[in-house]
């Protein structure tokens, strides 16, 4: 039939329908063929390490853009709805958020800015996307450090620091804001405030005890979290009644445990008792059922731990433990091994008697770790690795930690927490670290193991993304590679 042929009554009707019918083609043609979202990375048939909750997500997709994760689901789903630039194929592959070593150090003088400064790719390399600096003396060399880091011209891992620690008049320890008074906590704790530090330290070699509790009450007061080593002339309760946010090395942990604390520490303030008599009747009067609810009202009052316990454990057993040729020493400067005679030269005046007690104390200090976690405490790892602290690797030592955790009882998804979580938590950063979900920070480890079934997996790292940007497994090699030649340098300069 030909149009000619239509009567003509039916012919405006007709042109009616069609005119509809084009017009639904038009509204349904882009619904039909929406264009997928864009994307910068993403990752295929991953598996989820679901952190919180210890399980794992399999055949998911993860979407970054920028420095942030913008979408996560199945993977069919999330294929179908985005495109990026770069995928990485991660079946067989295990996902978990970046790692935190929530104690490290820099320092040893200004001759090794340079050494100190080689460390940061190390973290990146063995996974570790944040770290916390606990002070040291090369406290503004970190702040700057910190600040190029943030705006993109320095590589190394998110760096949050204490700057210079708050201490007492003529210390020990250098880069600090020396205090005799209250008048100087009040200006050393307005200089951080000035220097935007994202915590406060507080040491205990020579700041008077009364001047610690006012200082960490000031801290609080002024809404800055505060870490540091209890002065033995208090009780923990005290630092903690006053507003301390964590602690640093398990063996303060252990002083609660002792239903003699407060007279101890009446002794020692008194100058009866000398610092090793202290620790030794802390020590032998610990009580199980003290520690548990001297450690169930940390976890109330919202205290953390961290332990540094593998640091403290190489210390214990440098008489018996040869790390003459560790082959991590690749990494380290020659001038920052040198700053690992102090401790090593201490170690090697210890008498037998002195050798024998030292490991039966990091064993008992070790037996705490669990009681702590079962009372609700948040453990968060940490090294203590840096400077000083001899054969305690920046990078590795994280590693080293979490595997001394579960060999002291905790889970694989315990300490994997402890590496993930409680430093977000710490800090009040799990909206944005923490998790692999939209929103967070695109700070992600790919493993090729399970690490919710062996905690070793944490080595085991194929690909790592920082703040989006990705170093897949040749990248990382390139890094640790490029942190040995440096080191060779500096070895061959030191040995001409």
């Amino acid at each position: 039939m030909q149009a000619n042929d239509i009567p003509r009554a039916m012919l405006k009707p007709l042109r009616r329908a069609l005119a509809a019918l084009s017009a639904l083609t038009v509204l349904t043609a882009p619904a039909l063929a929406a264009p997928r979202q864009q994307g910068d990375v993403l990752i295929r048939h991953a598996t989820i390490v679901d952190v919180e909750k210890a399980r794992t997500v399999p055949d998911q997709a993860i979407v970054t853009r920028g420095g942030a994760i913008v979408a996560v689901g199945p993977d069919k789903a999330i294929a179908r709805d985005w495109a990026a630039p770069r995928t990485l194929e991660a079946a067989h592959r295990f996902v978990i958020p970046g790692l935190w070593d929530m104690h490290v150090h820099f320092g040893g003088g200004p001759d090794l800015i340079a050494e100190n400064k080689a460390l940061l790719p190390l973290y990146v390399a063995h996974g570790i996307t944040t770290i916390r600096d606990c002070a040291g003396d090369l406290p503004y060399d970190v702040l700057a450090w910190r600040d190029e880091i943030a705006r993109g011209s320095l590589f190394g891992p998110n760096l949050l620091t204490s700057g210079p620690k708050i201490e007492g008049l003529k210390p020990i320890w250098k880069g600090t804001l020396e205090a005799g008074s209250k008048a100087d906590v009040d200006a050393a704790l307005a200089r951080l405030q000035g220097l935007k530090v994202d915590f406060v330290k507080i040491t205990d070699s020579t700041l008077d005890p009364q001047l610690f509790l006012y200082a960490v009450a000031r801290a609080k007061a002024l809404g800055l979290r505060s870490s540091g080593h209890i002065p033995m002339a208090l009780t923990v309760r005290q630092a903690v009644d006053a507003g301390l946010s964590s602690i640093e090395h398990l063996d303060y942990a252990r002083h609660p445990g002792s239903p003699d604390e407060a007279a101890i520490a009446a002794d020692f303030a008194a100058g009866r008792i000398n610092r090793a008599e202290a620790n030794r009747r802390l020590a032998t009067s610990f009580d199980h059922a003290t520690a548990m609810a001297a450690y169930r009202r940390f976890a109330a009052d919202g205290l953390a731990v961290t332990p540094t316990l593998n640091g403290s454990r190489i210390i214990a057993h440098l008489d018996d433990e040869d790390h003459s040729h560790d082959a991590y020493l690749a990494y380290i400067g020659p001038k920052l091994r040198k700053t690992y005679d102090w401790r090593i030269e201490r170690a090697a005046k210890a008498t037998p008697a002195e050798i024998a007690a030292r490991h039966a104390d990091i064993e008992r200090v070790g037996a705490i770790l669990p009681m702590l976690v079962e009372a609700g405490v948040p453990i968060m790892a940490g090294t203590d690795a840096g400077f000083l602290n001899s054969f305690n690797y920046p990078g590795i030592g994280l590693h080293d930690e979490l595997d001394l955790f579960v060999a002291k009882g905790l889970t694989p998804a315990q300490a994997l927490t402890a590496a993930t979580r409680a430093g977000p938590a710490w800090f009040g950063k799990l909206d944005r670290y923490g998790a692999i979900a939209p929103g967070k920070v695109a700070d992600i480890v790919l493993l090729t193991a399970n690490p919710l079934t062996d905690i070793h997996a944490t080595r085991a790292i194929d690909t790592v993304i920082l703040r989006g940007r990705v170093h897949d497994r040749a990248a990382l090699d390139a890094m640790l590679a490029e942190a040995r030649a440096k080191v060779a340098a500096w070895n061959a300069e030191t040995a001409q």
